[in-house]
């Protein structure tokens, strides 16, 4: 069961993002308290978003994963949001403002689920047989809160303030470098405008993956195969307007890019 506030916060949320506009925050706007009713609200536009003819879920991301965010917004842990079909894009290609409210950019490091993690907590050796690869990744957040100034409710209730993603084209595989120690640099238009490193992401990029498998199957929903895993940015996010051409380095990981259009 859900409160008249939080069904009407949601609403609120979904029709915000179908109109493509900022409202007050929501956490205020409608008395919403705690993460758990954060999540009931993103539940709720979840389920509206796949009730949509041909609309599928096809991984979650991990956000609030810099320390220094995490203190800013008062937590001691991670969030997740979702990821669907109509969110992907790949290295190169052209990426629609239109479907943007305000948009920022940040470089990430993703991972693709390689096999099924069942619905029970699973070890680290049993996670890390599951991950099939990584690949560079850009991440474009975007959020129906007035100028960003969000809240820890406001954030997870939004999705995670998740918009579209950029994947990589080459895999690389688990071994073949180390994640904590890559160098991650973005620039817009030629100019660098973020840099950081593996270890901004919780530490190692693989710890913020396996936060999120170990909190998803206590939720009892094992992580699926195929599925793609961003696992949270590297530097500070950078905000983008049409017209903009985003390239990011990431180590040996290799390059992504997009162009703002």
């Amino acid at each position: 069961m859900t409160s008249p506030a939080i069904e009407a916060a949601a609403q609120a949320l979904r029709q915000a993002r179908s109109e493509r506009r900022t409202i007050a925050r929501i956490s205020e706007t409608f008395g919403i308290a705690g993460l758990d009713a954060a999540y009931q609200i993103s539940e709720i536009n979840t389920r509206a978003r796949l009730a949509e003819p041909g609309r599928r879920l096809v991984g979650l991301k991990v956000g609030l994963t810099s320390p220094a965010v995490q203190q800013q917004l008062g937590v001691d842990q991670p969030d997740f949001g979702l990821l669907f079909d109509d969110m992907e894009y790949l290295d190169g290609d052209s990426v629609p403002t239109a479907r943007l409210i305000q948009p920022k950019v940040e470089a990430e490091v993703a991972f693709v689920v390689g096999r099924d993690l069942p619905a029970n907590t699973p070890t680290w050796s049993e996670f890390l047989n599951a991950i099939a690869y990584a690949v560079p990744a850009l991440e474009i957040v975007d959020s129906v809160i007035q100028d960003w100034k969000i809240t820890l409710v406001d954030t997870v209730a939004d999705n995670a303030s998740s918009a579209l993603y950029v994947l990589g084209q080459q895999p690389v595989a688990l071994g073949a470098m180390d994640l904590g120690q890559l160098g991650m640099q973005m620039t817009i238009n030629g100019r660098l405008v973020s840099t950081g490193t593996g270890a901004a992401c919780l530490g190692h990029p693989l710890r913020a993956a396996f936060w999120l498998a170990r909190t998803m199957a206590a939720r009892g929903q094992g992580l699926k195969a195929g599925q793609v895993i961003l696992s949270g940015a590297l530097g500070p996010m950078v905000p983008v307007a049409a017209g903009d051409l985003i390239q990011a380095q990431i180590g040996a990981l290799g390059n992504v890019s997009c162009r703002m259009v």
